[in-house]
């Protein structure tokens, strides 16, 4: 069996989706804790050494370094023979998902929790601006998990553990109720919740963890999530 490591750091829902489809797999991984908030990934050496992008997280297999989430989880959906597309429809339909999850979910919900969570004073514009697109983008997601069961296909996939990255951390992180504002969004996680293997964010994720801030602070500036 391949040997995993995964570079990663507790808070990063990226880091999470690798190591949630590992634990689904049930393939075990080493986990290499990185001092994002330090700024490590953003140095040359770690970008010369890890990662070019400067991104996080890496997975290293069989100590083959693999970047970028999507192509990951397809990989190891492919590898393992679960939660992957059976026909061209399917992984067209999986692929749609998984793009409009890195593009437009996490795209905006990853900034918008880190900003309101992790960052002292972040500038409100910007929780205001990223929170206008979340709301249109958790509409797009509720609306279709009123109609199905799981994001892409009526069964789970890959694209429910990319889409689910971000979303599954606590309210105090990011600041939303699901089972208030997002019913449907909230049983969905529930059913992830229900699968076989499935863990916990932190739980999955050990290591050092970024002091998690009163949101009270954002208040006067008006920049409280809704």
């Amino acid at each position: 069996m391949p040997v995993y490591r995964l570079h990663h750091f507790p808070e990063s829902g990226n880091s999470y989706k690798l190591a949630l489809m590992l634990s689904l797999c049930g393939q075990a991984f080493e986990p290499v804790w990185t001092d994002f908030a330090a700024g490590v990934t953003r140095t040359p050496e770690w970008r010369a050494a890890v990662n070019e992008m400067g991104e996080i997280p890496v997975l290293e297999e069989d100590g083959r370094r693999l970047t970028q989430t999507a192509p990951i989880l397809l990989r190891l959906a492919d590898r393992f023979g679960l939660y992957g597309p059976q026909t061209e429809e399917e992984r067209f339909e999986i692929l749609r998902w998984l793009f409009w999850d890195n593009h437009k979910l996490t795209g905006n919900l990853a900034p918008y929790r880190y900003l309101r969570a992790f960052v002292e004073a972040p500038d409100p514009a910007d929780l205001r601006f990223l929170g206008r697109r979340l709301r249109d983008v958790l509409g797009v997601l509720e609306g279709r998990l009123q109609a199905s069961p799981f994001l892409a296909l009526p069964r789970p996939t890959i694209a429910d553990v990319s889409a689910c990255g971000y979303v599954i951390h606590g309210a105090e992180e990011h600041g939303f109720d699901w089972s208030r504002s997002h019913p449907a969004v909230a049983a969905w996680l529930d059913r992830i919740r229900a699968l076989p293997g499935w863990r916990a964010p932190y739980d999955l994720l050990p290591g050092p963890r970024m002091p998690l801030l009163d949101p009270a602070r954002l208040e006067d500036a008006g920049a409280a999530s809704s």
